[in-house]
C-alpha cells in the first residue's frame, strides 16, 4: 500500500473545479453542508482494474446515495474518454477530467512504480473534512468496501 502525503484523516480536503463527462463543471465546495463525498482517484477508463472498481461502485451505488453520499471519480483521461467510458458501463456518477493532473497533485496521490497513476479513495464529510483514505493499487474490493463502512458510519451520526 503506497503512501499519501497529501491530505489524511481530519483535514480539510483541498476544493477543486474540473469538468465531467457531461460537460458540467464540478466544484468539491458545491457539496459542502449537503452532501457526503467519495472521491475516488483512478489511473485510467476501460482498464481492468478500473473498470473493476468503477462497476462496484456503480453497483454499489444506490447503498452511497441512500446514506446521503455523493461518488465522484478523477483521472487524468478527457471528458471524452469519461464519457465513452461511464456510457459502456452505464456508470451513475460523475467521472471528472483531471488531464493536467493538477487536482491530483494537490491530493499527492502517489504513482505506483513511479509511473502509473495511484488509485486512492478518500470519503470527505459534510463539512469539507477528509474522514477515510485508503491507497491501493491492487486491493479494488478494500476501496468500495471502506469507503461504504465509513459512509454509512457518518450517516448514522447525523
Amino acid at each position: 500500500m503506497a503512501k499519501v502525503r497529501g491530505p489524511q484523516v481530519g483535514d480539510t480536503a483541498p476544493d477543486f473545479e474540473l469538468a465531467s463527462q457531461h460537460g458540467e463543471r464540478v466544484r468539491l465546495s458545491d457539496f459542502r453542508g449537503k452532501q457526503t463525498v467519495v472521491l475516488y482517484f483512478y489511473p485510467k477508463d476501460d482498464t481492468s482494474g478500473c473498470t473493476a472498481q468503477a462497476c462496484s461502485l456503480r453497483d454499489s451505488y444506490e447503498v452511497f446515495t441512500d446514506a446521503g453520499a455523493q461518488v465522484i471519480g478523477i483521472s487524468s483521461d478527457s471528458v471524452e474518454s469519461h464519457t465513452a467510458f461511464a456510457q459502456k458501463y452505464r456508470l451513475p456518477f460523475a467521472l471528472l477530467a483531471d488531464e493536467g493532473g493538477a487536482v491530483r497533485k494537490a491530493y499527492d496521490v502517489p504513482a505506483t512504480f513511479g509511473i502509473l497513476p495511484g488509485r486512492v479513495t478518500y470519503v470527505i464529510d459534510r463539512e469539507g473534512v477528509v474522514r477515510h483514505v485508503f491507497s491501493s493499487q491492487a486491493n479494488i474490493g478494500k476501496h468500495v468496501d471502506g469507503a461504504l463502512a465509513v459512509v454509512q458510519e457518518l450517516a448514522s451520526t447525523r
